[in-house]
């Protein structure tokens, strides 16, 4: 319709009719679809300013009708150009990409022109909307479109491999796959088949036009395309194939080569031709060949020499057609005679025929397809897993990864033909094996034509392989273990069980990634499959430096199932030092302690955070992690008062009364002021002790333990426990446990900490055995228990209870203190030396009580009299300490210059030197070159230490003969006391001149 015959009205009204139309359209083009949306978007907005101007009535004037009709023109034009791209072969689509998109540039920056005209034209008419007509406009004409750089990536790949020449199979599927993708398309063979055949009609419809440029370059691309797996006609090839083998029927078994005809050769250069040309005179030649012959000059037919006269050439097809059916017969009897040597078993031959098969798919394409259509794939499959020579199994491989290079068809004969079952195998073996299965495997797996998802789901059937492909990536050929990896990586990226095989085989980085990053579904499956995993102490610690802490703590904050999985797995990191540092510094102790003490959480929940405080106060570490994420000590007064709380309710489920228990403990073995706090705060004794009564022994362990801490300073609760019915019969009971080191040191230690002066006490633990458990600890404890044992023993060698001291005599104890003086630790050594110090004070009054009983006539068949006391001694009778051996042992204590133990020896080396018989204790220890190391304790001892030597020094050199044989070398060191003033107003001066003047 003439837009001139038309009033200004019904003009407005066609063109707005249009621009909604146009902008509808433009939305569903499909391809450069947001190119269209905006220009889609650009006419919507001018809708509105059409309908204003017919709202407004617009006036008939000459500038008004022309801007309308040129706004409709290039309307016009945006609509042909919606209509010319809605419906085309998408392949052919993004061949054009660059000249749509500027053809959509231009066609909206003249509408945006148009408008302009238009608003200049109607002012006042739009002036209530000038500012939005202005935006319009100027946005319209300064549009830019760019085609997006996957596509010309595409394209620039496409145009320099077809300059190049590059027409081989791998180049085609490659192009193949990522223009389908570009665009939309599946990689089905019909869906390409059908995409395929509308891009023909392009170049026909091009061949139309007279687009003879276009028409070339459309050319090449489908001839490109058409080679590609998914574009080829497989029974086409099939069929080929089948024709050329009944031609080489004719030829003998032996034969492997047809010599070419003399009208193949090139007569330039003497080979058979690729791309052959005739000139006018007939002579055909290679074509690269002639033009390199005309290039330099010549002027005469290369094969007869005559001068030309017409120097133009084409191509011919036909000789062309000739020596191709020429090379697929050699291919065949090639291909026939590789099947016969691979049926052989003869290695030299087998190696000879892959060989062969090589050469065959790197000459053609096609030879990947009839070599498997002549069944050889499938012997080489076979002969994979048979072979046990070396060398062909490697060719085996790298002759499969040349047939499957590329090719959906021959993978997918491969996949399901269980040749995967071979190749996982060669993963196993040497180097230079696993290197060539590693590379085949990658290959099959690369995503050819969108089947490699398939593949990885048969691989991962076979767990070996990951198992395999892990190993083959700490491995020392570099490149074997890039392909590894890129192969795992693919694995895991199909299919989280392959993420949970590689854990297992201890490759965590794609799982630690899934938790990280994965959906929620995703991380709860991992974190669980990490729960149920076995793993040593240094797997943990891998885990934890390759960063799974902190999203397990980014878990805890979730719904009730994403706690109690990450809490499980914290609980396994726990067990390894170096996590509870990582866990303490991300902050999450303090989030532990919040969620344990939590009233409105499940047990489970709870059981997990108490288990986790017990691992963080174990081996111990204490409250060593028990800091928030700056480093800076928690508050735990307030922790162990809750912990202590979760025993109020003995009826509370194990679960968590039990770590909670144990965690308790650790934090009061590392600090004595919460031990006060948990005691004299806390009301711990009284809370723990029924604790002792649990039918679960790893609370009444926990329990023992604690208690002796708490008695340290509330002795007086434990003592009235212990004095209710059976109560005492298990703590002895625990004193024989002697599986448990820390059961039997904590029992023992609580014995010790009780008053010595509870004689009940005493008695009931000798009559129920109690103190020969004490002192079987002696002989199989731990040092530790040991220790606490002899602290314990301490109520039992009271001087003052001779009936006491004769059963621990009895029950063997003297040899084994003696032993401890030996061997035992410093704390052993010293307390072992008291406690034979409180044996041998008894030893002067027993010893002169049996002189009393005896009669004169039968002293010496009773036994030599003692040189220390003057009677009749022995171990049983008087706990002599000459007779139990340990005075050299004490004197080896004063050679040590340790002050703990030389303070506890001299002590007990006092008690052989009394007033009443100091000429005898003092001969014995001069024997016993026992004298000498207490003078040198004058020089460096402490001073109580000094204080000690100085009190057994006066006791010695009462005798005369003491103080000539030790009077020059004793005088110094006195001197030299007494000539300086000491603390405690010069009382260790006193003493020393006192010592002084005895020498005197």
């Amino acid at each position: 319709m003439a837009l001139e015959l038309l009033p200004i009205g019904a003009i407005l009204s066609v063109l707005t009719n249009q621009v909604v139309k146009t902008a509808n359209a433009a939305r569903d083009v499909v391809f450069e679809k947001e190119t269209f949306k905006v220009l889609s978007r650009h006419l919507s907005d001018i809708e509105p300013v059409l309908k204003e101007l017919q709202l407004q009535k617009l006036n008939e004037s000459l500038i008004a009708r022309h801007a309308l009709e040129f706004l409709e023109a290039d309307v016009r034009k945006a609509n042909n150009l919606v209509e010319k791209y809605k419906n085309r072969a998408r392949f052919y689509l993004l061949l054009r990409c660059r000249h749509i998109v500027k053809e959509v540039q231009d066609v909206t920056r003249d509408i945006g022109r148009s408008l302009a005209a238009l608003s200049l034209a109607n002012i006042e008419v739009l002036s209530g909307m000038s500012d939005q007509v202005n935006r319009i406009q100027n946005e319209m004409q300064h549009v830019e479109f760019e085609a997006s750089q996957g596509q010309l990536q595409i394209l620039e790949k496409l145009n320099q491999g077809l300059k190049d020449q590059k027409l081989d199979e791998v180049f085609a599927n490659d192009m193949l796959k990522q223009i389908a993708r570009a665009v939309g398309v599946s990689v089905e063979p019909l869906e390409i088949s059908k995409e395929l055949e509308s891009f023909r009609r392009e170049k026909e419809e091009a061949e139309n036009r007279k687009e003879r440029a276009e028409v070339l370059f459309l050319e090449q691309v489908i001839e490109l395309l058409s080679r590609a797996d998914a574009a080829r006609d497989y029974e086409e090839v099939k069929k080929q194939y089948f024709q050329r083998l009944q031609v080489i029927e004719r030829y003998g078994p032996t034969e492997e080569y047809i010599q070419p005809f003399r009208a193949f050769i090139c007569c330039i250069t003497e080979a058979v031709m690729v791309d052959p040309v005739s000139l006018c005179t007939g002579t055909a030649c290679e074509r690269a060949a002639l033009e390199t012959w005309f290039d330099r000059g010549e002027k005469t037919d290369p094969e007869t020499g005559e001068l030309l006269e017409d120097f133009s050439y084409r191509s011919n097809r036909q000789l062309r057609q000739s020596i191709q059916e020429w090379k697929e017969l050699n291919y065949c009897l090639k291909i026939r005679s590789c099947k016969a040597k691979m049926l052989s078993n003869v290695d030299s031959s087998m190696a000879e025929a892959l060989g062969h098969m090589q050469e065959l798919v790197r000459e053609t394409s096609i030879n990947k397809d009839w070599i498997s259509i002549g069944g050889l794939t499938e012997i080489i499959f076979s002969m994979l897993e048979d072979s046990v020579n070396r060398d062909v199994k490697r060719k085996i491989l790298t002759t499969l990864k040349d047939i499957v290079e590329g090719h959906a068809r021959n993978k997918d004969l491969l996949v399901e033909n269980k040749g995967f079952d071979g190749i996982i195998l060669c993963l196993e073996a040497d180097p230079c094996i696993s290197k060539a299965a590693v590379e085949l495997l990658y290959e099959i797996l690369r995503d050819t034509l969108g089947r490699n998802a398939y593949y990885l789901r048969k691989l991962s059937q076979h767990h070996n392989a990951i198992i395999s492909l892990v190993a083959i990536s700490r491995g020392p050929v570099r490149e074997s273990a890039e392909r590894a990896v890129e192969i795992l990586m693919m694995l895991c990226a199909e299919d989280d069980e392959n993420i949970v095989q590689a854990a297992k085989a201890e490759w965590y980085r794609p799982l630690i990634d899934r938790i990280i990053q994965g959906p929620i579904s995703s991380r709860l499956y991992m974190v669980r499959a990490l729960v149920n995993l076995e793993m040593d102490e240094q797997k943990l610690k891998i885990l934890g430096t390759e960063g799974l802490v902190p999203p397990l703590l980014e878990m805890v904050s979730g719904n009730i199932e994403l706690k109690e999985m990450s809490l499980s797995m914290l609980v396994k990191l726990s067990g390894c030092h170096e996590n509870k540092r990582l866990i303490a510094s991300a902050g999450g102790v303090a989030l532990i302690l919040e969620l344990v003490f939590s009233s409105h959480l499940r047990s489970g929940i709870i059981a997990k955070c108490s288990q986790i405080l017990d691992k963080f106060s174990s081996d111990g570490d204490g409250t060593k992690f028990f800091v928030d994420e700056n480093g800076n000590q928690l508050q735990l007064e307030s922790v162990v008062k809750n912990l202590l709380a979760f025993q109020l309710n003995p009826n509370s489920p194990h679960i968590f009364r039990k770590p909670a228990l144990r965690a308790l403990l650790g934090i009061c073995l590392s600090d004595a002021g919460l031990v006060k706090t948990a005691v004299l705060t806390a009301s711990g004794v009284s809370l723990v002790l029924p604790l002792l009564d649990d039918s679960d022994l790893e609370i009444r362990e926990a329990a023992i333990n604690l208690l002796f801490l708490f008695s340290q300073h509330e002795p007086q609760g434990v003592l009235e426990y212990l004095f209710l019915p059976r109560r005492l019969e298990a703590l002895v009971g625990l004193l024989e446990n002697n599986e448990k080191g820390d059961v039997q040191m904590a029992a023992a230690g609580l014995l010790a900490n009780l008053p010595k002066s509870e004689v009940l006490l005493t008695k009931k633990l000798i009559e129920l055995d109690g103190l020969k458990a004490i002192i079987n600890i002696l002989s199989s404890g731990t040092i530790e228990a040991k220790e606490n044992a002899l602290s314990a023993l301490f109520r039992f060698t009271d001087p003052t209870n001779l009936e006491s001291q004769r059963i621990v005599v009895e029950l063997g104890a003297y040899p084994l203190l003696v032993d401890l003086l030996k061997v035992g630790s410093v704390t052993a050594k010293a307390r072992a030396a008291a406690l034979v110090g409180d044996l041998s004070m008894r030893s002067p009054e027993l010893s002169a009580a049996s002189k009393k009983t005896g009669c004169w006539c039968f002293c010496r068949a009773r036994g030599p009299i003692c040189p220390a006391h003057g009677g009749i001694c022995s171990v049983t009778t008087t706990f002599c300490l000459l007779e139990a051996k340990a005075l050299p042992e004490l004197v080896g204590l004063l050679e040590g210059e340790v002050h703990a133990t030389a303070y506890e020896a001299i002590q007990t080396l006092s008690t052989m030197v009394r007033e009443d018989l100091f000429q005898r204790g003092a001969n014995v220890l001069h024997e016993n070159d026992a004298i000498r190391p207490v003078l040198e304790v004058l020089n460096w001892g402490s001073e109580s230490l000094k204080e000690e030597a100085l009190g057994l020094l006066e006791k010695v050199l009462m005798s005369r003969e003491m103080v000539e044989c030790y009077g020059p070398i004793a005088r110094l060191p006195l001197v030299r006391l007494t000539g300086r003033s000491i603390h405690e107003e010069g009382r260790l001066q006193r003493k020393a001149s006192r010592v002084l003047l005895l020498m005197e």
